[in-house]
């Protein structure tokens, strides 16, 4: 049969002699040729519902439409008006807001499918996608689960069963207690056996949830819980099982791909070894140093697990490698699309999504294990929502103002978010993936460190300039990568990040600038204290036609007052002829703004030439605060406030526990008149998918308990206060 799946037509040709299957759609064709009888059904997948949201779910339905493929999106309440919902070409509402009220439904998902008439359910990453009783569910309701069988699932979801298939069939692992009992203090006597440090791991766990490294026996017991009540929650399944903690290794996974038909290939290795709470922000393929036998081995080594377990689709076999003697140890197997599944598709020249419809609608593998090329070098950055500078805790919020780089071929940006779209508490914080290729590693981290400059976000923090301290230190630079790399160097990669210790006098005249030009809008000056800003008219110069937006003649006038990092600039404002202003700053250095220019395609773009030189850079205007774009890095500047715009608080920090972050209160371990001490757990709170621990910031009493479990707070807010423990006095 000739299957030319384009526009919606299709062409069916039948030869004597064999199954001739061709897929062709734009710039690509796939094609698979099968021998007569096989047993496996061939039924083109013309319809998908994707069980997901954000980026992934917008990832697989441009895959989806590019091969004339319907799609079929389900949201929630928090993303009634998402970007994944309005690329669908139908999408259907499943709950509310939180995952297990929406996503996690799967009645109302098979629901959707069979109202939709779907042929298949994609279920992207996370969420269901490594659920066994889903892909049996789908396969019941006679839809396709575009993902391994559900055996496969449930023997690689245990991280204990997945190891003990493992070692028959050659696959190394790693010393450790893998079986059934799960009494805490058999538990201790095992990690006291196998020796500090230990690896606590949730049997159903992945993606550093229910994770916990042990670095002695007096922590053994706290941490056991932790990684026991975080894996209750996202796994419904609290087993956990005891690792030796390989210390200072490489994470380097390798991708499989299997079909009904009994082949197996491998997609190379990638390297995910830069990583924070045990979860990757950078990835790159292939791994850095590996020789072509190493690269065998691995590769290898992750096609017979996949076989050893009747494998089919896409799937990523993961290792710790000893960064010493190379020896390398099956970790798990990830039976879905990875996150940086895209770097991979950028050094094979594949499309994994469209793959993973190929093999689901029952066709062979697209091309042999030798035909598979290895060109060139690929990075992945996750840019989160999140403030590296207090521990990585994740943030949301509204994207009031975001800039992507421009996609290309070998520039790609994925994301499900737009510019004032809101990362919701109730998700993952990823905002997107920036994806770069280049003919080698240095080409590569070259374009990955430039196109990170040209991702401007303003509205909530992001690790975008932590992203680019760890693309340009010396030994990421060098290829000296372990899963430590993040802590070793956590001080020089924060203190790099850190670009507005001092401003450049041309950063400030572009703020001072986008000021004088009326860049802020119209809500933002009403912001603003006219009495901030002077600006001395000269000549013949009139305010109504050299300052559009301004209306100054009747202001006090004083010098404009701006903040950056704690620091005050004051600038004196001088209005010429011609559009043209005399910048005087504090320390009486003169700056001549020549030109300033607005970009026709997009307001907020600015050209400025300062002193004769042409400067670019990009403004975003959010309450009182101007935040310039400018060479690869990220200023803010903020305007005084009035003071009844300010608060303060009536405790101290040190008499009370703040939510660190917008979250839940999972638990309360307090009560008034309760005597704490100093770094004592007092409350226990779960945000983006994290569990917090909150501890007293001294000692002392209980005086009030502010929530209680199941609350909902945000950033800032007063949960529990104390008060000073008083001493006894005996008498005399």
């Amino acid at each position: 049969d000739l299957i030319w799946s384009h526009c919606n037509v299709s062409i069916n040709i039948r030869t004597s002699n064999y199954e001739v299957v061709v897929t062709l759609r734009p710039l690509h064709t796939t094609l698979a040729v099968n021998t007569p009888g096989s047993k496996v059904c061939r039924t083109w997948i013309d319809k998908v519902l994707v069980a997901n949201r954000g980026e992934i779910a917008c990832r697989i339905m441009a895959t989806a439409k590019r091969l004339g493929v319907k799609t079929v999106a389900v949201y929630s309440d928090a993303d009634k008006h998402a970007m994944h919902v309005a690329m669908a070409d139908e999408a259907y509402r499943i709950g509310e807001a939180p995952s297990a009220q929406s996503y996690l439904q799967q009645q109302k998902i098979i629901d959707v499918a069979k109202q939709s008439n779907a042929k298949g359910i994609h279920p992207g990453y996370g969420f269901l996608s490594e659920n066994s009783d889903f892909a049996n569910f789908c396969e019941s309701n006679d839809i396709t689960f575009i993902g391994p069988p559900a055996s496969a699932i449930l023997s690689m979801g245990s991280k204990s069963e997945s190891k003990e298939i493992m070692e028959p069939s050659g696959v190394p692992i790693v010393k450790g207690y893998h079986g059934e009992n799960q009494d805490p203090s058999f538990l201790k006597t095992q990690a006291d056996e196998i020796g500090y440090p230990v690896l606590i791991k949730a049997v159903k766990g992945g993606g550093g949830k229910g994770m916990r490294i042990v670095h002695n026996s007096d922590e053994f017991h706290e941490n056991l819980e932790m990684a026991k009540g975080e894996s209750r929650k996202h796994f419904s399944d609290d087993r956990v099982l005891i690792e030796k903690y390989v210390q200072r290794p490489r994470h380097v996974e390798v991708q499989v791909f299997a079909d009904k038909h009994g082949n197996a290939v491998h997609l190379y290795e990638r390297d995910c070894s830069l990583q924070r709470r045990h979860q990757k922000i950078i990835e790159e393929a292939p791994a850095p140093g590996l020789s072509p036998e190493l690269r065998k081995q691995l590769g290898d080594a992750a096609v017979r697990a996949a076989l050893a377990v009747g494998y089919v689709g896409a799937g990523t076999v993961e290792f710790i490698m000893d960064t010493m003697t190379k020896e390398f140890f099956f970790m798990e197997m990830n039976t879905r699309l990875q996150v940086e599944h895209p770097v991979t598709e950028m050094v094979t020249k594949t499309d994994l999504v469209e793959w993973q419809l190929l093999v689901a609608s029952g066709y062979e593998l697209p091309i042999k294990q030798e035909d598979i090329p290895l060109v060139g070098h690929a990075f992945e950055a996750r840019i989160y929502a999140e403030n590296p500078d207090s521990n990585f805790l994740p943030g949301s919020g509204p994207l009031s103002y975001l800039r992507a780089p421009v996609p290309s071929n070998h520039v790609r940006v994925e994301t499900g978010v737009r510019e004032n779209d809101e990362v919701s508490i109730h998700y993952d914080p990823m905002i997107a993936k920036l994806v770069v290729w280049g003919a080698d590693r240095n080409q590569a981290l070259t374009k990955l460190s430039k196109e990170l400059g040209n991702y401007n976000i303003a509205g909530l923090s992001t690790n975008i300039n932590f992203l680019q301290a760890c693309a340009t230190h010396p030994e990421f630079v060098a290829g000296n990568i372990t899963t430590d790399f993040i802590d070793d160097h956590k001080s020089d990669l924060l203190h790099a990040a850190d670009v507005e210790i001092a401003v450049p006098n041309h950063v400030l005249a572009q703020a001072v600038a986008a000021i004088i030009d009326g860049y802020l809008s119209v809500q933002f000056l009403a912001n603003m204290n006219p009495s901030h800003l002077v600006v001395i008219f000269t000549q013949d110069t009139s305010p109504w036609t050299s300052l559009d937006h301004f209306r100054l003649n009747h202001y006090h006038i004083e010098p404009v007052k701006l903040f950056s990092k704690g620091e005050e600039h004051v600038v004196r404002v001088e209005c010429l002829a011609d559009s043209e202003y005399s910048l005087t700053l504090h320390d009486g250095t003169g700056i001549h703004i020549e030109q300033i220019v607005e970009d026709p395609q997009d307001s907020s773009a600015l050209a400025i030439t300062i002193d004769g030189k042409r400067t670019r850079c990009n403004v975003a205007r959010i309450d009182h605060d101007v935040h310039i774009f400018t060479e690869g890095s990220h200023f803010t500047f903020s305007q005084p406030k009035e003071s009844f715009e300010t608060t303060e608080s009536s405790l101290d920090d040190a008499d009370r526990v703040a939510a660190p972050m917008t979250g839940t209160v999972v638990k309360v371990l307090v009560q008034p008149g309760d005597v704490v001490e100093e770094g004592q757990t007092v409350l226990v709170m779960e945000a983006m998918k994290m569990e917090l621990n909150l501890r007293a910031p001294r000692s002392g009493v209980i005086s009030n308990v502010a929530v209680a479990a199941g609350a909902i707070v945000s950033e800032s807010d007063e949960l529990i206060s104390l008060e000073i423990k008083e001493e006894k006095t005996s008498s005399a």
